[in-house]
């Protein structure tokens, strides 16, 4: 909801949306897209890899978040820090609402995380959130 709505309504914002992207390739390389679509992401919020607290890349396959760590060069230790979707599990229709909700209240205040996830067909989808 918008901040004004939460206001109105009396809540507190647990988080905000810094920037949000896709990014697409062959059906045939899904497992890549995550690494296409955090570049994007972090040109879009002029933010640098390192200053990323956390990331939540989804992996329907063990493979995505391994390959995607090695592409982007990232931290293992901050990546998927409680366990991914092999083994917390992805709801069909709602795998993007539990890595983001995951990574929100695994933030801390301040702190700007991650998530990215590949769609069928070769799409993939990231956001940028700031714990407030």
């Amino acid at each position: 909801m918008t901040a004004a709505a939460a206001d109105r309504l009396g809540l507190k914002s647990l988080a905000r949306i810094v920037t949000f992207a896709d990014a697409a390739t062959a059906p045939v390389d899904f497992t890549i897209t995550p690494s296409l679509v955090i570049p994007k992401v972090l040109e879009q919020a002029g933010v640098k890899s390192e200053d990323v607290a956390l990331w939540e890349i989804n992996e329907a396959f063990s493979v995505v978040s391994l390959v995607n760590m090695q592409l982007l060069g990232l931290d293992p230790s901050k990546v998927n820090i409680h366990g991914g979707a092999v083994s917390m599990g992805h709801p069909i229709g709602m795998s993007g609402a539990r890595i983001v909700t995951h990574l929100l209240h695994s933030l801390e205040p301040g702190q700007k995380g991650v998530a990215a996830i590949c769609n069928g067909g070769g799409a993939a989808s990231g956001i940028m959130i700031e714990r407030l």
